[in-house]
């Protein structure tokens, strides 16, 4: 197989790579780039844990090929708090002020990491999903995170994190005062 040379908009940065073209986003986000952040597990897109954000929508980086995300932006876990504007703070994904997204700020404020390893994969999951609906009721975090497995927490502290974070984004919103 010849070698596809890609250039890939990985978190507002333009990342180029030569790669054969069975390889998967998640094979050149974590082997390429070193973009450690998007987890691997199931590689059958059935538990969500290499979910990022593909021009703004939650897909499984385990199957998606590298080859279809060029021309298109990807957003890991390591660009979030940077607002997707790239790696900020050496490579932490904490913006230049240190600032964590409201979303990664509620998860932790909830106490809903335990391990920590479907925990990029679920906030990513929940970014897209709260971008579409700022109001969600607990029912449809609930169902908008299914796809997304967690063997430690049980979801009670997701879920509220989730809604927590949904109550921050608004409040910080622009636009008419709530």
């Amino acid at each position: 197989m010849t070698p596809l040379a890609l250039r890939l908009s990985i978190n507002a940065t333009t990342h180029e790579v030569t790669v054969a073209p069975h390889r998967t986003l998640l094979d050149v986000l974590r082997g390429e780039l070193g973009l450690t952040g998007t987890k691997e597990n199931c590689l059958d897109a059935e538990c969500g844990v290499c979910t990022v954000l593909l021009d703004g929508v939650a897909v499984n980086a385990c199957i998606v090929l590298a080859a279809q995300c060029q021309g298109r932006e990807v957003l890991t876990i390591e660009g979030l708090a940077a607002g997707g504007s790239g790696l900020a703070a050496g490579g932490s994904g904490l913006a230049a002020g240190g600032e964590l997204h409201p979303l990664q700020r509620a998860f932790i404020d909830q106490g809903a990491v335990q391990c920590g390893y479907c925990i990029p994969g679920m906030i990513l999951a929940a970014k897209a999903f709260l971008d579409t609906n700022a109001e969600p009721t607990e029912g449809e975090v609930r169902e908008a995170l299914a796809g997304n497995l967690c063997r430690c927490t049980g979801y009670q502290k997701i879920t509220e994190a989730v809604l927590d974070a949904a109550r921050a984004m608004r409040a910080t919103a622009p636009g008419p005062a709530r």
